[in-house]
């Protein structure tokens, strides 16, 4: 009878700059060019950018008027969500011929469990290659692949030989390669949180291993026993095939500010209308609505109200945000505006994975 430690085998997926890549399959005029899906050069933000685009330092969630600054050449196409969704279900249609343990986090990248797997092969590496090659030859796209014993190792691993590549590390490598990562591409690390981790003598995961779970929780709280944990290897989260849709949203980015709330409530009235659309088609409802304002200057306010019901009307919406706009007045012109409903009916039921459309 083996003493040994029995591990999961998780592979991470991640598709090579999905939306910019499905835009150089589909018009092959694109292709080899950089190329930023969303935004423009004179508004809106970048949602995703080719690999020929981010030489230049384009990359997703700048604004389009510094996209065009950093790569004059940059080509700007219309996000198409509807075509993204598509080929998203394609490729976990093969994921699901691996596993059903499939834990999708957007329509790009997915965890998979696959330590009993349909094919009865023991080797998560050659598993993980074998989806890969299928993807690339039944969809036309590459994808990049992290395979390790949790969801946080195989996360940091699918970006070590991107693109089109994949990193193994096996159980006896964890701590050693966690110990020569650098803080900064720690999953769940940001740049708030590495700026402090600097000031306290936190580069490396070595360094971040030297400290007690006592100074850790000092520093950052709760979080402070992840980060004890997490770089000794040590995250139990499991994958989970079913996960509860928190809330669901739409917004858009006008090409013009505005500056009348009149103009507002028209413009929150259809993004009323799209958000019941996707509410309905799902069969979910929420208590709380929150309207979203990003202003001119890119400063940005929420505004919520939470109702002793479930709703997703959108007489019943539109009213709430209404009421919210007129909260208080507006401090700038408005550049975009959203509205959200969390706190939903899901808690109950099996998840359905909603995809948010971003108008640019």
């Amino acid at each position: 009878m083996s003493d040994a430690p029995t591990y999961r085998k998780i592979i991470h997926i991640d598709m090579d700059a999905f939306y910019a890549s499905v835009e150089q399959m589909d018009n092959p005029a694109l292709r080899g060019k950089p190329v930023a899906v969303g935004g423009s050069e004179n508004r809106g933000v970048v949602s995703a950018a080719s690999y020929e685009a981010r030489k230049f330092g384009v990359r997703s969630a700048i604004s389009g008027v510094l996209a065009k600054k950093y790569c004059p050449e940059i080509i700007f196409v219309r996000p198409r969500f509807d075509r993204y969704k598509e080929i998203s279900n394609k490729i976990h249609e093969i994921f699901h011929d691996y596993t059903d343990l499939v834990e999708p986090l957007s329509l790009d990248e997915a965890y998979l469990d696959v330590t009993q797997n349909k094919k009865g092969n023991p080797s998560a590496s050659l598993l993980a290659q074998e989806i890969r090659m299928r993807i690339l030859n039944e969809v036309g796209l590459s994808a990049s692949a992290g395979i390790s014993i949790n969801k946080f190792v195989a996360k940091i691993a699918s970006d070590v030989n991107k693109p089109n590549g994949q990193k193994t590390v096996n159980p006896d490598e964890v701590e050693a390669f966690l110990e020569e990562l650098p803080i900064r591409k720690f999953y769940g690390v940001g740049k708030v949180t590495t700026e402090k981790m600097y000031q306290l003598g936190i580069f490396t995961g070595t360094d971040l291993k030297s400290k007690t779970e006592e100074f850790l929780e000092k520093h950052f709280g709760k979080s402070g026993a992840f980060y004890y944990k997490v770089v000794r290897g040590i995250h139990n989260s499991e994958v989970k095939s079913d996960r509860i849709t928190k809330s669901v949203a739409a917004e858009h980015t006008f090409d013009v500010n505005l500056s009348s709330e009149i103009f507002m409530l028209e413009q929150l009235d259809r993004i009323a209308i799209s958000l019941e659309k996707r509410l309905k088609k799902h069969n979910i409802s929420g208590k709380t609505v929150t309207l979203k304002i990003k202003y001119s200057d890119f400063t940005q306010q929420t505004r919520s109200k939470t109702l002793p019901y479930f709703i997703s009307d959108k007489s019943l919406i539109f009213e709430t945000v209404e009421e919210l706009l007129y909260q208080e007045r507006m401090r700038d012109s408005v550049r975009l505006l959203g509205i959200s409903l969390s706190n939903l009916n899901t808690e109950e039921k099996k998840a359905v994975v909603v995809q948010l459309k971003f108008a640019f």
